[in-house]
Order: C-alpha cells, then sequence, then structure tokens
C-alpha cells in the first residue's frame, strides 16, 4: 500500500487549504471576466502579505464585496467602504478595501470596448507560457509580460497591481504554468494550457 504524498511546488505548506487551492486552483487557466476581476482584487490584498492569509479570508471578501460583482461594488458608497474597517474577516487598509471599488470602476470602463478576459489575456497572446521550472528558486517573480500588464492596468485606473503582483495573478490563472516539473499537477495543468 502507497501512502507516498505527492510531490507539490516548494510553496505549499500542509495546510489543507493551500493544499486544495494549489492541486485546483493554482495555474488552471480563467477565461471568466468576473472570475479574473475577483482574484486580480484579492492578490491586490496579497501586498506586503502571505497568499495563505487572503487565501482564508477569500469568502469574507466574497460577502463584503458582493461576490466581486462590479457593478455592485462600483456603487458602494464612501460610508460603506468606511465601515469595512471594522470588518475583522478582511485585511483593514483603508487604501486596499478603497482599492477594490477603484478597480470596480476600471473594469467596467475597459468592458465598455471589450471583454476583461481578452484585455488580460492579450499579455501572453491568448495562450499559456508553459515553463519547465526544475526548482521553486527558478521562478521568476515578474516578467517583461508582468510589467507590461501592470503599466497597462495602472494606466486603466486599478491600483495595487504592481508587476510582482501581476506575476502571481498571471500564475494563479493560468496564463503561465509555473508548477515546477516534478509537481504532481505539472502535466495535468500543461494539458489544460490555452492553446
Amino acid at each position: 500500500m502507497n501512502n507516498s504524498v505527492p510531490e507539490r511546488c516548494g510553496w505549499v505548506s500542509d495546510d489543507p487549504l493551500y493544499i486544495d487551492y494549489h492541486d485546483n486552483v493554482w495555474g488552471r487557466p480563467e477565461s471568466n471576466s468576473q472570475q479574473l476581476f475577483a482574484k486580480l482584487c484579492l492578490d491586490g490584498q496579497q501586498a506586503g502579505l502571505s497568499w495563505i492569509t487572503i487565501l482564508k479570508k477569500q469568502k469574507n471578501y466574497e460577502a463584503a464585496f458582493h461576490q466581486f460583482n462590479p457593478s455592485r461594488i462600483s456603487a458602494m458608497t464612501d460610508d460603506e467602504l468606511d465601515a469595512l474597517m471594522h470588518n475583522t474577516g478582511i485585511i483593514r487598509n483603508r487604501l486596499k478595501i478603497y482599492s477594490i471599488r477603484k478597480n470596480a470602476i476600471a473594469y467596467l470602463k475597459i468592458e465598455e470596448s471589450q471583454s476583461f478576459t481578452d484585455f488580460i489575456w492579450q499579455f501572453t497572446g491568448g495562450r499559456t507560457k508553459v515553463n519547465s521550472f526544475q526548482a521553486l528558486s527558478d521562478v521568476p517573480v515578474s516578467t517583461d509580460e508582468s510589467k507590461a500588464m501592470s503599466k497597462a492596468l495602472k494606466k486603466a485606473g486599478f491600483s495595487f497591481v504592481g508587476e510582482t503582483i501581476c506575476y502571481a495573478f498571471m500564475q494563479a490563472v493560468g496564463m503561465v504554468n509555473d508548477h515546477v516539473v516534478s509537481c504532481h499537477c505539472y502535466n495535468e495543468v500543461k494539458a489544460q494550457a490555452r492553446t
């Protein structure tokens, strides 16, 4: 009987929530505009913190921000946003809280002329960039693509979208496959790549 633990990327802890996220979400190509928006906002909340901190608060963010419905978020008042400063289920940072409304307004502006999905995926030419890193230390924290995305998002009115956050976002939504080759998810995620 084989009870060996499957090999995973080096950043995953033994937290069941993190394992589930790594095995079933991270690196899987996302094509839904609202899901991409939600993930980008959550990645922005991560600035200066670890992703597991935000992952554990994801449901609280969804409840506080109308399931990341951009139209509903864009209509939130300053009073509503200020009230979230007392919500212990999210990161109580005023700039980060206000950034979600700012991002929703920018998202809706983009959607007037093209889908947010097309806007986001343009930075990898609409396809997944499949990498073949051997070790976690080989994986970059930003790339030319994430720098270009960061610049374009900032120009469009988004905040908390620096090049490192953008690269983490690209990894998470499957724009790049950065599972290390020895990870048990690598080939499965590679097979799901957008081509």
